[in-house]
């Protein structure tokens, strides 16, 4: 019933490629979940999985509007004659809104969708209730964890949307995931990244608790040295940390009057495009959000 077609994208952002669905709905028809990049190559194999399979797409959904999941939209639907379905929050294009909290029909199949904030604030998870599945998007991958970068990302809805899948669906059989393989132990997936982002924060905790520091101090003693390349994205997850911790009122933050040093400055707003070419760096700008430049240093404090 459910086709895997991967994107040739391959990154450190996208692992083995963007993972499509083309899911046989019945009566002939398919949906696509997350047509990818805009290839024609990845477009030509939607459609060739579609019918091989004597399937016609009749109707695309996008998990949320990061160009490596969104962008393949438009040509698929001018050449299938697809609606797009996506997030009402979405500013990717698309004709109709998820039905969030409802059901989405397409030929004789309905595929709930819920509303999934977290990795972003526009994002949706579908449930294929015959399959028991799970199409997750970026909010749970098929290995590692995923990116949560303000301002399009924040934690505490993260956890929330991961708690809500680990309540209402705790007999799911798989994940189809945004990239990476198929998980097929669900709960204890969600488990792992629950005790994944309860373990960051407490090592944020335990450093606070040793004095004031920066992000900057925290992605050095968190993540240690091995991985500088990761730093950037390191410390915009450090940032998700702080921002809940600080609209909690557990800790404060207090401006630092001088500029960034030049280490900081390349972690905290690195230049993506001096290391990947323009699509990739598209695809790690909204990842971590570095379109929001951090202009001032903070040290924060627990309260």
């Amino acid at each position: 019933m459910v086709t895997l077609v991967r994107a040739n994208n391959p990154s450190a952002m996208t692992l083995t490629g963007t993972n499509s669905y083309v899911i046989d709905c019945g009566d002939g028809a398919a949906l696509v979940i997350d047509p990818g990049p805009s290839f024609e190559g990845h477009r030509q194999a939607l459609v060739g999985a579609a019918a091989s399979r004597g399937l016609r797409i009749t109707a695309i959904a996008l998990s949320h509007a990061h160009p490596d999941h969104a962008m393949g939209a438009p040509q698929l639907s001018a050449a299938t004659g697809a609606p797009v379905y996506a997030h009402p929050q979405s500013r990717a294009p698309h004709d109709l809104d998820l039905p969030l909290e409802s059901d989405l029909r397409v030929g004789a199949r309905a595929l709930a969708c819920i509303d999934a904030p977290g990795h972003s604030n526009d994002h949706a998870i579908f449930y294929l209730e015959p399959q028991a599945a799970l199409f997750t998007g970026d909010t749970i991958l098929g290995e590692g964890t995923t990116v949560i970068a303000p301002p399009g990302g924040a934690l505490r809805p993260y956890q929330h949307t991961l708690q809500r899948l680990a309540r209402e669906f705790p007999s799911a059989a798989a994940i189809y995931p945004g990239h990476g393989p198929v998980v097929t132990d669900p709960a204890a997936k969600i488990g792992e990244y629950l005790a994944h982002r309860q373990m960051r924060e407490e090592q944020v905790l335990a450093a606070l608790r040793e004095g004031p520091k920066t992000i900057p101090d925290l992605v050095r003693g968190i993540y240690g040295a091995q991985r500088q390349v990761l730093w950037p994205a390191m410390a915009r997850q450090v940032l998700a940390h702080l921002v809940a911790l600080e609209n909690e009122g557990r800790l404060a933050a207090t401006r630092l009057d001088r500029p960034f040093t030049t280490d900081e400055g390349a972690m905290l707003n690195p230049r993506i495009t001096d290391f990947v070419g323009a699509e990739e760096a598209e695809v790690i700008v909204a990842e971590l959000g570095t379109e929001m430049r951090l202009e001032t240093l903070y040290e924060y404090r627990l309260t």
